[in-house]
């Protein structure tokens, strides 16, 4: 708890992190909470996994008061199972502080949304889609808000984003603070950020490829006729504790569920054509561990932090080398051993070179 001491966070915050267990800070912690507390803008760059959640909340509910009945606080994400995570952790950090915590994404109640804006709130934790919509009704005022966090911005403007957020910033005060987080910091997020922000400090965490360290990783060459089959052999030999198996699109995910369910594999679905109130008790299953597959598309598993993952199941390779990386990342977390497998057919060859480039080195073939 020194360290965090010396970051300058009060009792309440500390005895709550105590808590949770949480005892080190993060290097992105480490790096960007002093500077947020001291109210500087902030551009943060770092990989899932490495604590940026906790690098803006911990700060955030330092400088909030639950005496000024305003919002203080705003943090958009681009999906919801993002909105769902960080109301959690919210949640647990709220409770020494008495502060009332808005989540607002679409799929859940807009009415019980708005009852609840009557109240006083503290902190709003929205998707830009059902942030806009409360913006129109005129059931959020931002002529208050004192810091803004734009929460895996890369992945905002990749989903088509960026006028909305653009709309959202024009209804917050000049003068108030903006902190942008994300796991990859391209020339776009870049542009909107110096665009809003006021000479703003760059953390950059680089990225180790000591994320892998933990991760075996294999590749199966397949074909796209073959690759079911092969999936299947896998998973048979494997029998993994918890695994996610990623596909390219919803149309291959349903498809997916539907041939392993009839083939009696533990597992469920996650895409965002699914209703909200499913989502969450998929995930609450899939934590508990009454789910051993979980069948995903790369938007609806951005940011999940869950653990116990044993093993990544790559059924279709993803589009981008840096997609690889985020999905493997599901896995080897906090010192445990990971396993991935990628199925790779000919027409994959020039983003499977990419990949093994990105990570220096060549992906073990596995022969079934």
């Amino acid at each position: 708890m020194i360290k965090f001491k010396k970051l300058g966070l009060n009792e309440d915050i500390l005895s709550m992190l105590k808590i949770q267990g949480i005892t080190e800070p993060t290097p992105v912690q480490e790096q960007s909470i002093q500077l947020i507390k001291d109210g500087s803008d902030v551009i943060a760059e770092a990989q899932t996994g490495t604590g940026k959640t906790l690098a803006f909340l911990l700060p955030m509910f330092d400088n909030m008061s639950a005496d000024i009945n305003t919002i203080q606080g705003l943090i958009v994400t681009p999906t919801r199972e993002l909105a769902i995570q960080i109301t959690s952790e919210a949640k647990k950090l709220a409770e020494g502080k008495n502060l009332n915590i808005l989540a607002a994404y679409g799929g859940k109640d807009i009415g019980v949304q708005l009852k609840k804006l009557k109240g006083n709130i503290h902190l709003v934790i929205a998707t830009p889609g059902r942030l806009i919509d409360h913006l129109r009704r005129g059931t959020v005022q931002l002529d208050k808000l004192r810091t803004l966090v734009l929460d895996e911005a890369d992945q905002m403007l990749l989903m088509g984003f960026k006028n909305d957020i653009e709309d959202i910033i024009e209804k917050t005060p000049k003068n108030r603070q903006t902190l942008c987080f994300s796991a990859t910091m391209g020339s776009d997020v870049k542009k909107m950020a110096y665009k809003y922000m006021n000479d703003p400090k760059e953390v950059i965490i680089k990225k180790e490829q000591t994320t892998l360290k933990n991760i075996k990783q294999f590749l199966i060459e397949t074909t796209d006729r073959r690759k079911q089959e092969d999936l299947c052999k896998v998973l048979d030999e494997d029998n993994p504790f918890m695994a996610i198996i990623f596909c390219r699109t919803k149309r291959r995910v349903d498809d997916l569920e539907m041939a392993l369910y009839k083939k009696g594999y533990n597992c469920k679905k996650l895409h965002s054509d699914i209703t909200q109130s499913k989502r969450e008790k998929i995930m609450k299953e899939f934590k508990n561990c009454d789910i051993q597959y979980l069948i995903a598309t790369d938007v609806a598993a951005r940011g999940l932090d869950i653990n116990g993952v044993s093993h990544v199941y790559n059924y279709d390779i993803p589009e981008t080398a840096e997609g690889y990386i985020h999905r493997i990342g599901r896995t080897g977390r906090a010192g445990e051993e990971g396993y991935t497998y990628l199925f790779a057919a000919p027409k994959d060859k020039f983003i499977l070179d990419s990949i093994e480039k990105k990570i220096k080195g060549e992906i073990p073939r596995k022969i079934l």
